[in-house]
């Protein structure tokens, strides 16, 4: 992977006023591939106590976002079709990795999982990028 990518996204990433609302920090990038880390805390929670989807969707765009653009180049998401397990239990650092399985010159696919600190899967993904071609704009 190219470092000067890496470490752009790893400081967009610092930077981002969403992945600070949520917690979300990135630690391991490269082609193709991401893993993001979040703890589940009780804001998180929804009406049944359990995690919000919205806060694991949260984690497992993240990862899709880094690994999608860390080719160097503007990648938008195109589809994400997500299946939720498991809820972790309050206070769970969580994982998401993605992984890209097929790229092409205008769209990638990526495999995304969610588990927690004891390998449980929590939640799965499946998403579509496009590839826009551009060079990545805070380069």
């Amino acid at each position: 992977m190219d470092p000067k990518v890496k470490e752009a996204i790893f400081r967009q990433v610092e930077r981002e006023p969403f992945a600070q609302k949520f917690g979300l920090k990135l630690m391991d990038l490269d082609d193709g591939y991401s893993r993001v880390e979040m703890t589940f805390t009780p804001d998180m929670e929804n009406i049944f106590g359990m995690a919000h989807g919205g806060a694991l969707f949260a984690l497992i765009d993240e990862a899709f976002e880094t690994a999608s653009n860390s080719h160097g180049t503007m990648a938008v998401a195109l589809n994400l079709n997500t299946t939720y397990v498991s809820s972790p239990a309050p206070g769970t650092r969580l994982t998401a990795e993605a992984r890209e399985f097929s790229r092409t010159s205008k769209t990638a696919n990526y495999d995304i999982r969610v588990t927690d600190e004891k390998g449980t899967l929590i939640a799965s993904c499946r998403a579509l990028v496009y590839r826009k071609g551009t060079p990545l704009p805070f380069l």
